[in-house]
């Protein structure tokens, strides 16, 4: 992994789950981490903590659905470091339920972070990566984004459209810019996407789920070891399922 030390990487969603634990292994491997997410008190805490354990970060409160506030966290990854090796696109969010159920709002908020939030950051880092001739934009998808369930019909939708972006990105940018593409597939992770969950259908089968999912850990190595491969090998697509669930 030794293409991985002094890369400046921009990861959203990073103040739990995959991408806190996305955060550490890649401080470990001597990246230079800019983190983004809303919630400011877990994020000052978690460049705190890489820091204090000898590694490089700042942070940036941001919303994914905010291009503003995507534009602004680039511009301190360029403020800060002079460069963008590395976007990981992780923040997402999954209201999910059954379409007769009407949700609209929480329809809304998925389109708004999962699908125009992933646009957003490729917006944000794309000119930058355009100049330098290179750089390498990681995308979280779901194995939600290859087969549709009932109550994950728009949350799959959000993780198909995910897929789309990130080949077509492939496809316009590998040869012409040496921009790679990744897109990574978890199924049930241990994170708290579940946590929200209103609809009571929906939380029933999370709670029996509970307890199955892997640990956020698996999906860093994941993320960690595309990152790490050299500029002439580019991973396009990992999916990682949990051992104990068959879906």
């Amino acid at each position: 992994m030794d293409n991985i030390a002094g890369k400046v990487v921009v990861i959203t969603g990073a103040s739990s789950g995959i991408g806190e634990a996305t955060a550490k292994r890649l401080a470990e491997k001597g990246a230079k981490l800019v983190l983004a997410a809303r919630r400011e008190d877990r994020l000052k805490a978690l460049a705190d903590e890489i820091v204090r354990l000898g590694g490089e970060a700042a942070h940036a409160v941001a919303d994914v659905a905010s291009a503003e506030d995507m534009r602004k966290t680039a511009g301190l990854a360029m403020e800060r470091y002079g460069r963008i090796d590395v976007l990981v696109n992780n923040a997402g969010i999954m209201p999910v339920s059954r379409l007769s159920e009407l949700r609209v709002e929480d329809w809304d908020r998925m389109i708004d972070v999962n699908v125009k939030g992933v646009l957003h950051g490729i917006a944000a880092v794309l000119p930058v990566m355009r100049e330098q001739r290179s750089g390498h934009i990681v995308n979280l998808s779901s194995t939600s984004g290859y087969a549709v369930s009932p109550t994950s019909v728009v949350y799959g939708a959000t993780k198909f459209a995910v897929r789309a972006i990130t080949d077509g990105l492939r496809q316009e940018e590998s040869a012409a810019s040496g921009i790679r593409a990744t897109l990574v597939a978890p199924g049930l992770t241990e994170t708290e996407l579940l946590n929200g969950l209103t609809s009571p259908e929906a939380r029933a089968i999370a709670e029996r789920i509970k307890g199955l999912g892997m640990s956020p850990d698996r999906i860093a190595d994941a993320i960690v070891y595309a990152i790490g491969q050299p500029d002439d090998a580019s991973v396009s697509e990992i999916i990682v399922r949990p051992t104990a669930l068959a879906m």
